[in-house]
């Protein structure tokens, strides 16, 4: 590997003018205050051996490379039987690693996550009246669908339950004859659901949508609780983008063959039913529209390596390891660290959303030495969230890189304060 990709471009600078028998110190007109005061700090370690700690898409699985994966599909149609093999085989894999029951469906669909979660929306709510539950920008999103673009408000009453970044709603005000709308674990905020979801009713008569595009192969998914379950690959397993997945029970499906939304016009891409019936062959590898088979080449590669690690029990055992590492920094270091969800129980373990003892602008200076250090990549808290930052800990990330940060957080820190 070249190795001046990982030197710091200062140093590499200073270098060549001392090698021309010049000193540091002519450099001064042309190099920040910044960059020297870097040169004359000693590291604090050992840098990561993988800096991307990135939110979505995320870090690739360890080991990963583009030439273990399978080429058999390239330049075949999706609709030929290998592909359709293929796409059958991430299928039923991801129902067995997962342990999604037997009579749910599993289906590869268009758009990401989004594009899953919002098929659900449009097909099925507005049957009963709904509780849409958010504490965090894309749950917002979901509520602004339900009441700006779908109009349910027109047809049915729509009971808002938000909190801010870092809490959640009280849950316990749902109502389990209505329709619930939530997501498992706030990407953009760090907080998750408490773990079995006991919030839902067993004997609900309103359907659960919950958005899992990072908790699926992070979390325990409690599916007797869920009926329609989203998530997207490129979150927990790394994958490519563009690729959602949809995940139903049979309550799910007997609404979608029960209740058709009345002057609600449905695109291409969001029907799942053919003459009043769930369109089964989309559950079984028959995709809407044409999906990247080097996409799903690569999903497939990411399930064998869950399943490496001992399937679902393991990667949830990575990432808490992950976020172990990190609650013992905080506490080392809690007078100007912190994590924006201070209750333990509703943490996550996926994104882990960090408050700092600086202003916004000092933040993103924090940001960019991490950066330039080449130690920590894509880690600025989400736009919509307050001051932060926030670091990957799902289980492609490897315990000894989160520990290998966190001196470098210490440093960088110290480096915007001046200390």
């Amino acid at each position: 590997m070249n190795t001046m990709r990982f030197t710091p471009v200062a140093t590499r600078t200073a270098a060549a003018f001392m090698a021309q028998g010049r000193t540091v110190a002519a450099m001064q007109p042309t190099m920040s205050f910044a960059a020297l005061r870097m040169m004359s700090t000693s590291a604090p370690g050992p840098k990561p051996k993988n800096p991307e700690f990135s939110s979505g898409p995320c870090k690739k699985r360890p080991g990963y490379s583009l030439g273990g994966l399978s080429n058999q599909t390239l330049g075949r149609s999706h609709r030929s039987k290998l592909g359709k093999d293929r796409l059958a085989f991430a299928i039923s894999e991801s129902k067995r690693l997962l342990g999604v029951p037997d009579d749910y469906l599993l289906g590869i669909v268009p758009a990401s996550d989004t594009g899953a979660y919002e098929m659900a929306m449009w097909n099925m709510l507005g049957a009963r009246n709904v509780d849409i539950c958010y504490w965090e920008s894309f749950g917002k999103g979901w509520f602004t669908d339900a009441v700006k673009h779908l109009k349910l408000r027109d047809i049915v009453q729509v009971n808002e339950y938000a909190s801010d970044y870092g809490e959640l709603p009280d849950l316990s005000k749902t109502n389990p004859d209505h329709d619930i709308c939530f997501t498992f674990n706030g990407t953009t905020s760090g907080v998750r659901v408490p773990e079995g979801c006991d919030f839902i009713a067993d004997d609900r008569k309103g359907l659960t949508l919950c958005d899992a595009t990072s908790a699926c192969f992070a979390m325990n998914m409690p599916w007797q609780k869920l009926d329609v379950v989203t998530y997207s690959w490129q979150k927990v397993l790394g994958g490519e983008g563009a690729h959602g997945v949809l995940v139903l029970s049979p309550r799910a499906v007997e609404r979608l063959e029960t209740y058709v939304p009345e002057n609600r016009p449905m695109p291409k891409i969001f029907r799942l039913t053919k003459k009043d019936k769930v369109d089964t062959s989309i559950f079984k590898g028959s995709t809407i529209n044409t999906p990247s088979m080097l996409a799903v080449e690569d999903y497939i590669d990411a399930l064998a390596w869950a399943d490496s690690c001992g399937g679902v029990p393991g990667l949830v055992k990575r990432s808490e390891d992950n976020l172990a590492v990190l609650e013992a920094f905080v506490n080392e270091n809690n007078d100007w660290i912190g994590f924006l969800a201070k209750d333990p129980a509703i943490r996550s373990s996926t994104s882990v959303c960090l408050t700092l003892n600086l202003t916004a602008d000092e933040i993103k200076k924090f940001v960019k030495l991490l950066e330039e250090q080449n130690v920590a990549l894509d880690i600025g808290g989400y736009r919509d969230a307050p001051p932060s930052i926030r670091i990957w800990c799902g289980s492609t990330v490897d315990k000894e890189d989160v520990e290998a940060l966190t001196p470098w957080l210490k440093w960088a820190y110290e480096q915007v304060k001046g200390k």
